[in-house]
């Protein structure tokens, strides 16, 4: 519990439960305003504890909660994307034709944003692949690993789940002194050498030794268009660019962001109404609440009416935090600092220890 206007910390609770903080705050009727998150527990606290107090609810914590449902949003936005590369690059047009895999997983559970994302890159990778690109290229432009690329495109079905933990050499290694020697000699026949070396041992197919000749075969290089920033969208790094304010973004941001924008309607009506509301949290413009949250009614993101939903619940609190320059600042470095008291006590002191180490500054 922290003093905002004295930034100082005057209590500190042995827990965090509702009950222990509603009777702690009864005991100080001079409270009259209230900053915290939005953890029910804590509101709960503040409405009966303090009934005759305002509360803030923290605009690091309410754009939290709007970061996660933009991230959520995005993730959805990913087919609508894909297909505005799909216009501008004829040469990709196979990549979404493949039908999507069922959102379940093989013991049945929903697939989470970031499966369904990894699953999309695979369909990238494979029709890439059938166009003829090598492994590195393809990884360069869906955005994966070289390793993660080369398993996918090893396995006949998607892995749902395939890492690896340790590095390890080619099994291909043993033989490439007689490939090489071989091929030397004139022998360039690919299945006759797949024969012989089979014979010593080769665990492995014409095909996969066909790919470890592709420079020995002089494999030219297919001409494909240059690869766009769709192709290695992440939903996660774009939630940054739709987050942050516009001038603080350099060169290759603005142009990646301009691109998501122009590509998706949905992706475009999301920043509107992020900026919006970061306008809102800028300027302590609060009165704008109301008409933000009818915007956000009459759109199609079932994500952001989640967190209309949630402010709605809170509505008083959240107008109060954008319109009071009352923030939990403080509060969270105080939290820092607590965290490093107990880690210099190694863990074993009592609670009443620690409550005077952060009342008294020792």
């Amino acid at each position: 519990l922290v003093d905002l206007q004295r930034h100082q910390v005057i209590d500190l609770l042995p827990d965090r439960k509702a009950e222990t903080s509603k009777v702690w705050i009864q005991k100080h009727p001079e409270i009259n305003v209230v900053s915290r998150d939005r953890a029910g527990d804590y509101a709960t606290a503040a409405h009966q504890g303090a009934p005759q107090a305002i509360e803030a609810a923290d605009r690091f914590h309410i754009l939290k909660n709007l970061a996660e449902a933009v991230e959520k949003a995005l993730t959805q936005c990913r087919p609508e994307l894909q297909k505005g590369l799909k216009a501008k690059e004829a040469a990709q047009a196979e990549i979404l034709e493949v039908p999507l895999l069922s959102p379940v997983t093989v013991d049945g559970q929903p697939y989470s944003s970031h499966q369904t994302e990894r699953y999309d890159r695979y369909q990238q990778a494979m029709a890439l692949r059938k166009q003829g690109m090598i492994v590195k290229e393809i990884a360069k432009r869906v955005g994966m690993g070289q390793r993660t690329v080369q398993s996918w495109l090893a396995h006949n079905e998607y892995p749902e789940t395939c890492y690896h933990t340790r590095r390890h050499r080619s099994r291909f290694d043993a033989y490439a002194p007689y490939i090489q020697q071989r091929w030397n000699e004139g022998c360039h026949n690919i299945e006759q050498l797949w024969r012989e070396i089979k014979a010593q041992g080769y665990p492995h197919s014409a095909q996969a030794l066909r790919t470890h000749l592709e420079p020995l075969c002089g494999s030219v290089k297919a001409d494909f268009p240059e690869g766009s920033s769709l192709d290695h969208f992440s939903a996660k790094k774009a939630t940054w660019l739709f987050i942050r304010h516009f001038a603080d973004l350099n060169k290759k941001e603005r142009e990646e962001l301009a691109t998501i924008r122009q590509a998706s309607e949905s992706a475009e009506t999301i920043y509107q109404l992020v900026q919006a509301f970061l306008q809102m949290v800028r300027t302590l413009g609060g009165e704008h609440l109301e008409s933000w949250l009818r915007s956000v009614r009459a759109c199609h993101i079932p994500e952001l009416h989640r967190f209309a939903n949630g402010v709605e619940r809170d509505k008083a609190a959240v107008l109060v935090g954008l319109t009071l320059f009352h923030n939990n600042g403080q509060t969270e470095g105080q939290v820092t600092r607590i965290k490093l008291i107990k880690r210099m006590m190694y863990g074993r002191a009592g609670f009443a220890l620690l409550r005077q180490r952060v009342l008294h500054r020792f």
